[in-house]
């Protein structure tokens, strides 16, 4: 794990308008009020703690500061698995696409025989995205990554920009490319994983060591164990939120140019295009960060 930029200069410097921005602002129908871009990390403090006294935020930050870079506490762990779990979206994305482009023009059939199929891709994706939010929350939280009963309670209580990440995950990795039934489809893929697959993802590679188990068929299995704590929260929430394919691309079209209808092409297009799991990642470690330092000055 390499060391990140403090979360001071991190926040500063995330984006006010770009394609993950307004995607995000796409998905508020789905959790309304929920996240809000914030951006500057001394109004990051202000808007956290409702604190107003230019002293006492100035303690709030260097508190922070201090919090975020002892290694002890996890903060910069988990922002290096936010960071890390976006840096391999954009070959994900890629590589889905040139196997669409493989099944649809027939002298590009042989780009089918270089990538997996998209909706493995897809749902192996899903999956490790999941995997890396409980090892961010074990990391920010200090609970054991074993205990994935805990850290998945944890989880369905996320509010705000934690919460939209989730929304997220479950709209664009989930219901656009792969369906209502995106569950079901993601637990097929797991129950034959082939696991050379599996390690040939650059995410899985770089948070490989993170993950329990000795051997790749015992990670698998973690990967499976943590998926189904998780399928039912997220079945309820698509169910209680009535999210739909075709919602999702209505809203997404008021905000980015999607010409495409194709659900396919969408997903790949979102992936290489936003970073949406580092940013609000970035705003969730802030926020935390901010909220202990807040307590201990």
């Amino acid at each position: 794990m390499s060391k990140t930029k403090p979360i001071d200069n991190l926040v500063d410097n995330l984006p006010t308008s770009n394609m993950t921005v307004y995607m995000l602002r796409a998905l508020d129908s789905v959790v309304p009020g929920e996240w809000q871009n914030l951006v500057g990390f001394k109004d990051t403090i202000r808007a956290v703690t409702g604190e107003t006294d230019k002293k006492t935020v100035k303690k709030i930050h260097d508190r922070a500061l201090e919090l975020y870079e002892d290694p002890a506490q996890g903060y910069q762990r988990a922002m290096w698995i936010y960071q890390t779990v976006d840096s391999a979206d954009s070959a994900i994305g890629a590589a889905a696409m040139a196997n669409k482009i493989g099944e649809k023009i027939g002298f590009l059939s042989f780009l089918n025989k270089l990538t997996p199929k998209a909706d493995t891709l897809q749902s192996i994706d899903l999956c490790l995205k999941l995997v890396a939010e409980l090892l961010a929350l074990s990391a920010i939280n200090r609970i054991s990554i074993t205990n994935i009963s805990s850290l998945a309670s944890s989880l369905t209580q996320y509010h705000n920009e934690s919460l939209m990440r989730i929304a997220a995950l479950i709209c664009v990795d989930g219901i656009i490319p792969l369906g209502p039934d995106f569950i079901k489809k993601v637990q097929s893929t797991l129950g034959s994983v082939n696991p050379a697959v599996l390690q040939q993802n650059s995410t899985y590679q770089n948070l490989s060591n993170m993950i329990p188990g000795g051997s790749v068929n015992d990670k698998i299995g973690f990967i499976n164990q943590s998926f189904g704590a998780m399928q039912g929260w997220m079945g309820n929430f698509v169910n209680s939120h009535h999210i739909t394919q075709q919602g999702l691309l209505i809203n997404l079209q008021k905000y980015m140019d999607i010409a495409d209808s194709k659900l396919d092409y969408v997903a790949a297009f979102i992936d290489m295009t936003t970073n949406y799991y580092e940013h609000t990642g970035t705003q969730t470690v802030a926020r935390r960060v901010i909220e202990r330092a807040a307590r201990e000055i």
